[in-house]
């Protein structure tokens, strides 16, 4: 994938690493309403938008995949042909701020939503964390996903990507025992609204996994156990 990234934030020592993608049709200036909220609130993260390489199939943008006569039984293998680039940029994103998997979140907008999640089936762990908004898995996985904690956000009124995706994806990710959160907002489409962006950094800033709790009380029972004479 050819560098196009754009950098939002970049500061001298990340204690962290926020990737965001873009939807198709769309750009990686197009997410910068999120990315400056992101700035805001992570003043420690590297925030970076990343830029698929392939002309969109409308008048203008780019895309991870082509949407043209997609269907069900192609589109798997065209998710798949256009993921290792998408991995390949997060890690040489991670090799240059030198920030690991476990302190990168992805956040993905529609199309860019689906290849987040898609990445997230794949081991080793690219991120640890995992923010859609408006988008898919291409097909459901059969095991609990290579990352800590997934966030659906979705707008109710969306006709492109209805919202019952995000819905059973929860659910069915839920039953394999994985960490998620779902929210379907009302009144809101297909579109990077700023309720979901909103949402999004609250589900960054206050969401804590479970096995982070059971540590944390593993940790406080072990300090307030009494010692013996």
């Amino acid at each position: 994938m050819p560098d196009l990234s754009l950098v939002i934030q970049e500061p001298a020592e990340p204690a962290q690493l926020i990737v965001l993608c873009h939807a198709a049709g769309a750009d990686a200036a197009s997410l910068l309403p999120l990315g400056e909220r992101l700035r805001e609130t992570f003043p420690l993260a590297t925030v970076v938008s990343l830029q698929a390489d392939l002309p969109a199939d409308s008048p203008q943008g780019f895309a991870w995949f082509s949407l043209a006569d997609v269907t069900e039984d192609n589109r798997p293998a065209r998710v798949a042909q256009a993921l290792p680039a998408l991995q390949s940029a997060v890690q040489d994103w991670q090799a240059r701020s030198g920030v690991t998997a476990t302190a990168t979140a992805l956040i993905g907008v529609s199309q860019g939503a689906e290849m987040v999640l898609e990445a997230s089936k794949h081991a080793p762990m690219l991120a640890s964390r995992v923010v859609t908004m408006g988008g898919r898995f291409t097909t459901l996985p059969d095991a609990p996903p290579a990352v800590t904690t997934i966030h659906f956000l979705h707008g109710k009124q969306d006709a492109l990507v209805p919202y019952a995706h995000s819905v059973n994806a929860a659910h069915h990710l839920r039953d394999l025992g994985s960490d998620i959160t779902a929210e379907v907002l009302p009144f809101i489409g297909h579109e990077l609204h700023p309720d979901l962006i909103e949402l999004a950094i609250t589900k960054l800033t206050t969401h804590i996994a479970p096995h982070l709790w059971t540590a944390a009380e593993e940790a406080a029972s072990v300090q307030v156990k009494p010692v013996s004479d």
